[in-house]
């Protein structure tokens, strides 16, 4: 048997392809890795039987239950914005603690305007950096500026393969961008389950990791930001 801890499971969704991988984390390799072609359409029931398909047969591989996955998806549907924010700085000393709030701030006023978006990245943009990789207005150190890419799927596309899930009794762990993903590694799916651990695993010093309220995971404090989402 597989312990949990010891593999994560992705599924990619693109409308001409569905993915499947079982990525083992301790050797750094894909222990399960499928896929199917589709015709240039998201189309449930075809991703339905797919799941039929694979999960027994993983689950069977294992000798374990897949409890949880990540959702990788590759849609034009999938919003790319970037909010711009500058706020005084009044106490330089706790820069850290100031930099925090502003950033759970700037998530806030993409929620209030984005309503209908679940967000799956949050990047600070590394125009003109300082030491923390995070963008200060140089001019006028008074000011913290920040710049903010927010990578976002629509509520209505999560709550159907959150449904499509649950009949699986699968829980989405993770959104997370195919177009993101492959900026790091092309066109290579067979490298996406490994950059999208690393990216989980804070690659990209400048993505915010957005985690759960119950989640308590304090090992990755000091390498990137989390935010409770």
């Amino acid at each position: 048997m597989i312990e949990n801890s010891d593999f994560e499971t992705f599924l990619y969704i693109s409308k001409s392809k569905y993915q499947i991988f079982v990525y083992d984390k301790n050797d750094l390799k894909n222990l399960y890795n499928e896929k199917i072609e589709n015709n240039d359409e998201l189309e449930l029931n075809t991703l339905s039987k797919f799941l039929d398909d694979h999960i027994y047969k993983i689950e069977k591989m294992i000798k374990n239950f897949i409890r949880n996955i990540i959702l990788i998806v590759e849609d034009d549907k999938i919003l790319d914005t970037v909010i711009s924010f500058k706020k005084k700085n009044y106490d330089k000393k706790k820069y850290q603690k100031h930099l925090e709030n502003t950033l759970v701030e700037v998530k806030d006023i993409f929620r209030e305007n984005y309503q209908d978006q679940t967000i799956m990245h949050m990047i600070v943009l590394d125009n003109d950096k300082n030491e923390n990789n995070l963008l200060i207005n140089n001019d006028d150190d008074d000011y913290l500026f920040l710049e903010v890419n927010f990578i976002s799927i629509t509520n209505n596309l999560t709550f159907y393969f959150d449904k499509l899930l649950a009949i699986h009794q699968i829980e989405i762990k993770k959104y997370m961008s195919g177009k993101y993903i492959k900026s790091y590694i092309g066109e290579d799916l067979t490298k996406l389950s490994m950059m999208a651990n690393k990216l989980n695993n804070g690659l990209n010093k400048s993505e915010v990791q957005l985690v759960s309220k119950n989640v308590v995971n304090r090992g990755f404090f000091e390498k990137f930001f989390q935010l409770f989402s």
